[in-house]
């Protein structure tokens, strides 16, 4: 199956990676169905693709499991199947002492980055399994958080390293199925999010310092080589970062 005829489910698709990641999958051919909160982005992103015939834009709420199950249902019943999700969407908290996190912060950020991912697992599963030909693709967007954390970043952190977990039991339940599922850990690429690393942030030994940034548009391809393998290929863990960001040397 070529990229031409495969249909992928791109979740935080209104902004930064997520928008980027989109982008190059419908210059890539793809029919691309954009996934997130606010239906302006999508709609905007949409319009940037320039491939109304092959995009699709439909608001959700990762975090409700009716929600993820109509961007499912949906898909299905616009292009036929799902060859590839990039489980992308995510939240971060206030960076302040962890003791200072209010139980609404944590769960906020534990239901989009940890359940919200698992639900469109769940979905992709079901889809995935069921269809002629069978199998697929799921990315998922762990951060370079899912191995090493910043200071002040305990709720994102937490559910980046769990995101790991999900990566690796996902990846061994799919095999049966033919479902690939891997992860990619992004370091400051250049987005919104992360903008604050070029004005400074807070580092493990307590000091302020910019970082380097990545183009945004590199994680896009490399997301888009992850989703164009073979399903009898598969990258479980990839890292793509700012060469010169402090990252192998925190703390």
């Amino acid at each position: 199956m070529t990229s031409t005829s495969k249909i992928a489910i791109v979740t935080g698709a209104g902004s930064g990676i997520g928008k980027a990641a989109a982008l190059a999958l419908l210059k890539d051919g793809y029919r691309v169905v954009l996934a997130g909160r606010r239906p302006g982005p999508l709609a905007e992103v949409m319009a940037l693709g320039g491939a109304p015939e092959r995009s699709l834009a439909l608001p959700t709420d990762v975090s409700d499991a009716d929600s993820v199950k109509a961007l499912f249902d949906a898909t299905v019943s616009a292009f036929g199947r799902v060859d590839v999700l990039f489980n992308n969407a995510g939240v971060s908290a206030p960076g302040i002492p962890l003791e200072d996190l209010t139980l609404a912060q944590w769960k906020n950020v534990v239901d989009i980055n940890l359940t919200g991912m698992f639900l469109c697992i769940q979905q992709a599963f079901r889809v995935m399994k069921a269809q002629t030909p069978g199998g697929g693709r799921i990315i998922n967007n762990g951060s370079i958080s899912a191995t090493t954390p910043r200071p002040n970043s305990i709720a994102y952190t937490a559910t980046k390293h769990g995101v790991k977990g999900l990566t690796k039991a996902a990846s061994l339940d799919g095999r049966k199925y033919d479902i690939a599922v891997g992860q990619i850990d992004i370091g400051n690429a250049a987005t919104e999010m992360a903008q604050r690393m070029a004005t400074g942030i807070l580092q493990a030994n307590g000091e302020m310092a910019i970082e380097p940034l990545l183009d945004v548009k590199i994680v896009a391809q490399s997301v888009l080589y992850m989703a164009n393998l073979p399903l009898e290929a598969n990258v479980m863990f990839h890292t793509v970062m700012a060469t010169k960001m402090p990252f192998a040397g925190r703390g």
